[in-house]
């Protein structure tokens, strides 16, 4: 079994009800992999919040395993945006800091956005954009 961290959009889709992201999240659940977000994922999903959503946006959140942001892991961050920068590629800071998460705790990363986590060492499982 293993410990997913999941992306902001999977989150989104997740309190949307698209792409059938609730069902997978429970079968995943039911098949004992944990659920995870970072404090990235509670800023970029509470930026973009409706007031309708709030009270099943808290739940699904504070029902996912947290991991914090320490030290070790903005320092991680900070230098996977700089060496990729210097190999010609952007990296958006909260993806960075995302990816990071998932290295420093040995996560797999949930995401549809594979192009913003171009790190070979990142455990992704991949889901369609679709």
């Amino acid at each position: 079994m293993a410990t997913l961290l999941l992306d902001t959009s999977v989150i989104i889709d997740a309190i949307n009800g698209k792409r059938n992201r609730v069902e997978l999240l429970k079968g995943l659940l039911n098949q004992g992999h944990l659920l995870a977000c970072c404090p990235i994922n509670v800023t970029e999903v509470y930026a973009g919040l409706r007031l309708h959503e709030e009270a099943r946006t808290l739940n699904l959140l504070q029902s996912l395993q947290y991991f914090p942001i320490g030290w070790p892991v903005a320092r991680l961050a900070g230098e996977l945006k700089r060496d990729y920068s210097r190999k010609g590629i952007t990296l958006a800071t909260t993806d960075a800091t995302i990816a990071a998460v998932a290295l420093y705790h040995e996560l797999t990363l949930m995401t549809d956005n594979v192009k913003h986590y171009p790190m070979k060492e990142l455990d992704l499982y991949p889901l369609p954009r679709n």
